[in-house]
């Protein structure tokens, strides 16, 4: 770490403090700024004049109160103690700091992001005089049921193994590894390393990704899936479902580790997050859903600084996870809230104001953060034997009135391949998830039609486009029937309107609370989106053959169709076979 330098301050307005006499600072090196020693960070350097934006409440600074510059830039800390903890937007351990000062953080607070009194096993997997490279694994320290964290051998730093301490109990400070760059140039690998928030970790090579980040939501795995290391943009108006949403994705997705962002949501939802994921058990292992995730929480009455760094902070140790060969998810709710502090920021900085008073870089913001996403091959393994990893993002974004068109929910749609667009009127209707199927859109798959084919059913891909097909053309003929009435629609057409309403209501229509519903195997949605389509065909043959409409609705079959969601997977494979024949025998008799 470079000489500390120390100026002073000589204005304050709001989180914005600028400083003077700090010669040599660097842009986005962190500060400790004033008497209470606030932690912010530099973004405007002029001569030894520098302009820091402080992490914390700003009341009571005055000019003349010393900052000291601390050579370093804003960084997260890396390694065991990470999984179910709960930071704030710069990685300040929350449950800690609470514990220091109370249920109201105490300005000024500081603790260190992993617990430095606690010992973790270490278990060495190279030996001295061993060769390795950049990233590539020297040990094992296993955290909880689910992780292993992999200590990596720093990136930037390959040569050979002169020291490697034996298998035992280690604080994350503890050197357990020495690494010899270059003759006489030894470095230290400790258990925890420190990583530059706003420059993204390296990769040996990215790669397309074709299998789909399963998320257990019928409309998005069916007609909107996003891949594994993919992009996603969940926009909507107030009450349309966000959070909802991002809190099933968190619980139900296939991923190894989740990161949920909270970055400028109300607290009382954040409150809802922190209580729940506690206490949720996680589907796939029967284990406590804490222990694969963390949590970073910046609600909307934090310091509004901090808010921009959390989405940093976050995929950071997000892509910490992907080096190690996890696949993680990372929720952000909501990037409009984040927006929102770098318009503030930006204003008070008196930089020229873009669209709507956002920043004229809010667009290459939002592709920097995006752009972290994607299936890697990681630093230190080799082609013969890879080490794969994922980010994939998905990113909430609350317009104002539910407008797309404004600045942050268009600059988003710019970077991201995977829209789900939540409907006002849907959610109006307690239609959930509120997702309107004819303005969403996935570019993914084209790319994850083999494995839908190969995991699923390698008809799911024409049921898929059939049942589309059938929402389309319900949405044609809503206007006629607005007009006319649908009694006076030819009934080929009404078999059409009804097969639509099936699928809206008996398949799209999804309960995050019932405790079968919420969660839904790709193969289970196959099964009843078959089901449906199949019954539609009866429906439409036996309608050509002359028999009447209304009878074709009065089967007692549509009942039981209906409440096929609520049916445990083991029971749906004979549910559907039970319930194709018996529309079979119906449409016989009808006949």
């Amino acid at each position: 770490m470079s000489k500390e330098k120390i100026g002073k301050i000589v204005r304050v307005s709001g989180p914005v403090v600028e400083a003077e006499g700090l010669i040599g600072v660097q842009m986005y090196e962190v500060c400790m700024v004033g008497e209470e020693r606030l932690i912010g960070e530099v973004n405007r350097v002029e001569g030894d004049r520098a302009t820091i934006q402080v992490y914390e409440e700003t009341s009571g600074l005055k000019p003349g109160e010393p900052v000291i510059a601390t050579g370093m830039p804003l960084s997260a800390e890396l390694g065991p103690g990470l999984i179910g903890q709960i930071f704030d937007g710069i990685q300040r351990p929350l449950p800690r700091i609470k514990e220091a000062t109370g249920d109201f953080i105490r300005r000024g607070a500081i603790a260190e992001a992993l617990p430095r009194d606690k010992k973790w096993h270490f278990t060495p997997l190279v030996k001295e005089g061993e060769y390795v490279v950049q990233g590539q694994i020297i040990g094992n320290v296993p955290e909880k049921k689910l992780v292993t964290i992999r200590i990596l051998a720093p990136i930037g730093v390959s040569g050979r193994i002169v020291e490697i301490m034996p298998e035992g109990d280690y604080l994350v400070t503890d050197t357990v590894a020495r690494i010899e760059v270059r003759r006489g140039v030894i470095h230290d690998v400790k258990l925890m390393s420190k990583w530059p928030v706003r420059q993204p970790r390296p990769v040996l090579r990215k790669l397309e990704s074709s299998v789909p980040l399963v998320t257990g939501q019928r409309i998005i795995d069916t007609f909107f899936p996003v891949a594994m290391g993919g992009t996603a943009a969940i926009p909507g108006g107030f009450g349309t479902g966000k959070t909802v949403m991002l809190h099933q994705l968190a619980k139900y997705a296939s991923a190894d580790i989740i990161v949920y962002v909270g970055c400028g949501e109300r607290g009382n939802e954040m409150t809802e997050v922190l209580e729940d994921f506690p206490k949720l058990e996680d589907p796939r292992t029967g284990e406590p859903l804490m222990n694969r995730t963390v949590l970073i929480a910046n609600t909307s009455n934090m310091p509004v600084a901090a808010r921009e760094a959390s989405i940093y902070t976050g995929i950071t140790i997000a892509e910490y996870f992907r080096d190690q060969g996890y696949h993680v998810a990372l929720m952000a709710d909501s990037t409009s809230r984040w927006a929102e502090a770098l318009r503030e920021i930006s204003g008070r900085l008196e930089e020229m104001p873009g669209e709507e008073g956002f920043p004229a870089y809010l667009g290459s913001r939002l592709a920097e953060f995006y752009e972290r996403a994607g299936r890697v091959i990681t630093l230190g393994s080799t082609e013969d034997n890879p080490r794969y990893g994922s980010v994939t993002i998905c990113g909430a974004v609350s317009p104002p009135g539910g407008d797309f068109s404004e600045p942050v929910t268009t600059n988003t749609l710019r970077v991201v391949k995977v829209f789900w667009a939540l409907n006002k009127d849907l959610a109006s209707r307690r239609h959930f998830p509120a997702i309107h199927w004819l303005q969403s859109y996935s570019l993914y798959l084209e790319n994850l039609e083999d494995w839908f084919k190969r995991e699923v059913s390698s008809e799911f891909s024409e049921l898929r486009k059939e049942a589309m097909f059938l929402l389309q053309r319900e949405e044609e003929l809503k206007e006629i029937v607005q007009l006319v009435g649908p009694d006076a629609l030819p009934e080929s057409e009404r078999v059409i309107l009804e097969a639509a309403r099936m699928i809206r209501e008996d398949y799209l229509q999804q309960s995050a609370l019932h405790p079968v519903d919420t969660f839904c195997d790709p193969k289970k949605s196959y099964l009843m989106l078959k089901t449906i389509i199949t019954f539609y065909h009866m429906m439409r043959d036996s309608v050509a053959k002359g028999v009447s409409i209304s009878n074709v609705l009065n089967l007692p079959v549509r009942d039981e169709i209906a409440r096929m969601k609520s049916y445990q997977m083991i029971r749906s494979r004979s549910m559907s076979t039970r319930l194709l024949r018996k529309s079979k025998k119906h449409s016989k008799t009808l006949l």
